[in-house]
């Protein structure tokens, strides 16, 4: 049984992500998959990576346990807002403090290249903005979808990562909405 981990990135209960995540939720919820959800803003944490990678820090029982959700997922689904070109900062934060070495990837003396902790899951990132899609795209070159799914995801073994882009959100009709929330449910019945 396919196990499905759907992290919510948005700090704002109330956003337009948390539909979304909620309208996967029911789509995945017509499968035999066994869902796991987690709002990184209900979680208790320090998002300050403050020795960076010198000193390890002491990881929060919300961590510790986010980190057994995502070893245990064999599927992703990530739901975000473009800000500035990049995720919110506390999505930013969980990040830097879960996806540590000896975790999710594991660094081998003398080679460039880690070994990757993560292999055999895959993800699908799920992010809304304001941006036109061909602007991200042609003009600044995806930042955030190459930071994450090249510079993370990939990069502790995740593959395939899949990309839903949702613009423009803001002064969105509630038809545009509905269309998203019926393709993110239908998604979600194809564990996409």
């Amino acid at each position: 049984m396919k196990q499905v981990l759907i992290i919510n990135g948005h700090p704002d209960k109330e956003s337009f992500n948390n539909a979304l995540s909620e309208a996967y939720v029911k789509g995945v919820s017509n499968t035999q998959a066994t869902i796991t959800q987690m709002n990184i803003s209900e979680l208790e944490f320090n998002p300050n990576l403050k020795f960076g990678y010198r000193k390890r820090m002491e990881l929060e029982p919300d961590l510790v346990e986010a980190i057994d959700k995502i070893k245990i997922a064999d599927h992703i689904v990530w739901f975000f807002p473009m800000w500035w070109y990049g995720y919110p900062a506390l999505m930013k934060g969980f990040i830097d403090r879960t996806f540590l070495p000896g975790i999710t990837y594991q660094p081998i003396e003398g080679k460039p290249l880690p070994k990757k902790l993560l292999k055999g899951k895959s993800a699908r990132l799920i992010i809304t903005a304001d941006t036109p899609k061909w602007y991200d795209y042609l003009i600044m070159k995806s930042p955030t979808i190459n930071q994450f799914k090249k510079g993370t995801l990939q990069f502790c073994g995740i593959n395939p990562v899949k990309v839903t882009y949702i613009s423009p959100i803001k002064n969105s009709s509630p038809d545009f909405r509905k269309k998203w929330l019926d393709k993110i449910f239908n998604l979600g019945k194809k564990i996409k």
